[in-house]
């Protein structure tokens, strides 16, 4: 049984104090919010442990994973890594992941929107946090500095998403600002401020492994700053027009510093109770009897009568896309990472071969996946599915409620980032990369940059990383050939548009070029 800190057994018990009221709600024997900071520990609770509730989510659009249609859809399905194809009268949703699929998204598009205010929504809490915490500095004592530094870097963490999604964005940093003084600012200087927020603070922050039970387990901590710091040098060329790779060698040197190492075998740091990996950095907590955080996206990817065999609910959607198949040299030469990631083939259960619904074997066949599928004989089998994390045989929820913590960060990319760097600075990077290759036995290969953004494709295969790979290696373009094929010469799908709603509420707010 997996083991929890106190700061999550306190995590669980945290008042509703600070969520939002409509205008209808009878707020009637609600709390009052000063009543909410009687004690130190009330003050932590309400103020900095409340925020970790948002990292994961259940409802459509929250958590940065596991949950769906927000943040991880829009980095996984706006690649050539996955999709979600028409399956006859299943997943059309409005057109919703056929546009993914071609780029030809609009300021109206559901999966931006959700991403937006659910982004936004968690800055705007640490905004309160923030502002709540210097009010009742007194009250903090010793520990006011650690807790607003683990704050702060929150929030510096949700706007490297926002900018990395959107480009130029609002960069509100008040709480008591308001909408009619809310207007964008450019990416440069969202990068600035995001890079500033985190170098000030990762020091105050606990040199403790988050991904590890105990006190800091899910937590911000020094490791985390580091990573997201190297995450924004890696796309800074991007972001600012300015490359710093040499910076994202050094954040890296600090995390390879730390202890971390790869896990002997790949598939054990998605394995069931994989807290305590060598190798996970950051990771969204699970446990099915106490969070109300979900896995989604292995039920949303695997066939009904593949789910029904592990007592999960499944939805028989996303798969991989012939680009990843051909990345991974399916089905010749196909990398061991291909079935680590992927279930292809004969369907195969606890208790032996999964049949279809005529009785016969249920067969994946992942070379006949096609973005309209409907009149196809392959139209429930075509596409290898989403494996990646180990089936959970004791999950709840029809699978949804499972003890597999889902990985955000983790050391092998810090590698991949190190060959990269090294690789475009003329500096080497060779072992870097055979150090990831190695762990899986894979044949040598000669470190290009080709090679490297295939390799990270096999390694965090995902694990939403694939938009931004694509567009830093200027390689971003839907897979789609149609006749009405999106024109993305001018790169304006490379962010994001601002969504409709929020233009309409603040006309201070311009759309990106090209929406």
């Amino acid at each position: 049984m997996k083991k929890i800190s106190s700061f999550l057994i306190c995590l669980l018990t945290v008042s509703a104090a600070l969520t939002s009221c409509s205008l209808e709600e009878d707020t009637r024997g609600h709390i009052i919010e000063n009543e909410t900071y009687t004690s130190r520990e009330a003050l932590f609770l309400n103020t900095v442990a409340t925020l970790y509730n948002y990292i994961g989510g259940r409802d459509e659009g929250q958590g940065l994973q596991g949950a769906i249609r927000g943040v991880y859809d829009l980095q996984t399905f706006g690649s050539d890594e996955a999709m979600i194809p028409l399956r006859g009268v299943d997943w059309f949703d409005g057109d919703l992941w056929q546009t993914m699929y071609k780029h030809s998204w609009n300021a109206g598009h559901e999966l931006p929107k959700n991403a937006w205010i659910y982004l936004y929504k968690v800055i705007t809490l640490c905004n309160h946090s923030l502002q709540t915490l210097k009010a009742n500095k007194e009250l903090a004592g010793d520990d006011y500095f650690t807790w607003q530094a683990e704050v702060r870097a929150l929030r510096a963490m949700y706007y490297w998403y926002l900018l990395d999604l959107f480009g130029d964005v609002p960069l509100v940093i008040d709480y008591s600002i308001s909408m009619n003084d809310v207007k964008r600012e450019s990416s440069n200087s969202v990068f600035i401020f995001c890079e500033n927020e985190l170098r000030s603070v990762v020091h105050q922050l606990p040199d403790d492994n988050s991904a590890w039970e105990g006190d800091y387990y899910g937590r911000m901590t020094q490791s985390v700053a580091f990573f997201v710091l190297a995450k924004l040098m890696l796309g800074a060329e991007v972001y600012t027009g300015e490359a710093r790779w040499e910076e994202c060698i050094d954040y890296c040197e600090e995390i390879k510093g730390r202890g971390y190492s790869l896990a002997p075998m790949y598939s054990s740091n998605f394995f069931v109770y994989n807290q305590n990996s060598p190798e996970n950095i950051f990771t969204i907590p699970m446990n099915k009897n106490l969070y109300l955080n979900q896995q989604q996206n292995i039920v949303r990817s695997i066939h009904y009568r593949h789910a029904a065999a592990w007592g999960y609910n499944g939805e028989n959607g996303s798969c991989a896309t012939l680009q990843t198949l051909k990345v991974y040299g399916w089905p010749d030469h196909t990398d061991q990472r291909f079935y680590d990631n992927f279930h292809a083939g004969k369907v195969v259960g606890p208790n032996g071969v999964v049949t279809d619904r005529t009785g016969a074997p249920l067969v994946y066949e992942p070379d006949k996946v096609q973005l309209d599928l409907s009149g196809s004989p392959y139209v429930e089998t075509a596409g290898a599915r989403m494996y990646k994390y180990e089936f959970d045989k004791n999950s709840t929820k029809g699978g949804y409620l499972v003890d597999n913590d889902i990985v955000l960060f983790r050391y092998a990319d810090v590698l991949l980032m190190l060959a990269e760097c090294k690789l475009r600075l003329g500096r080497g990077g060779q072992d870097e990369f055979n150090l990831v290759r190695n762990r899986v036995n894979a044949p040598e290969r000669t470190l290009t940059l080709d090679n490297l953004l295939d390799e990270r494709l096999m390694e965090l295969c995902w694990e939403g990383w694939r938009r931004s790979d694509l567009i830093r290696f200027h390689r971003y373009k839907s897979l789609y050939d149609g006749p009405d094929a999106v024109d993305e010469s001018d790169g304006h799908t490379t962010v994001f548009p601002i969504p409709a709603d929020v233009i309409a509420l603040n006309n201070k707010l311009k759309q990106n070029p090209g929406y």
